[in-house]
């Protein structure tokens, strides 16, 4: 097999975040969708907060675009995760932000959701960005 074949072939880990990408968007979408258009669970939810849940609801169509640029093996995927990645940490800024300067009030869900989005984007980015480097990116010098 050529170097070049090589340099465009997608590594087991890039696969493994493509399919954990499209898989997570998938789960984001079905939770956020059933958190903003159910009613039973919209009566049931105590302390939302309305932008948290739409920024995790729509970013759930970025998962899984993400994930398929990652599995075409495309450095706007690595790009995307880099993207999502910081969006989620400045929403959970601006959740806390939010929580300190008015009512105090959230879900304790909402915390875990987001702790668990960011570390998983973070996750993603880091390592698509590191396969990328070390298998696609052009030589230096």
């Amino acid at each position: 097999m050529n170097e070049v074949a090589k340099a465009n072939e997608r590594p087991l880990m890039v696969t493994v975040l493509a399919v954990t990408a499209i898989a997570f968007g998938a789960l984001t979408l079905f939770s956020g969708g059933r958190n903003l258009f159910d009613a039973t669970v919209i009566s049931e939810a105590e302390n939302t907060i309305g932008f948290v849940l739409w920024f995790n609801f729509l970013a759930g169509f970025a998962y899984i675009v993400a994930g398929v640029l990652l599995w075409m093996w495309k450095l706007n995927g690595v790009r995307l995760s880099a993207a999502i990645a910081g969006a989620t940490l400045l929403v959970f800024l601006a959740m806390g932000i939010y929580v300190i300067q008015f009512d105090g009030l959230y879900n304790g869900k909402t915390v875990g959701a987001m702790v668990l989005r960011s570390s998983v984007w973070l996750l993603i980015a880091v390592l698509a960005r590191g396969y990328w480097q070390k298998f696609r990116a052009p030589p230096k010098g």
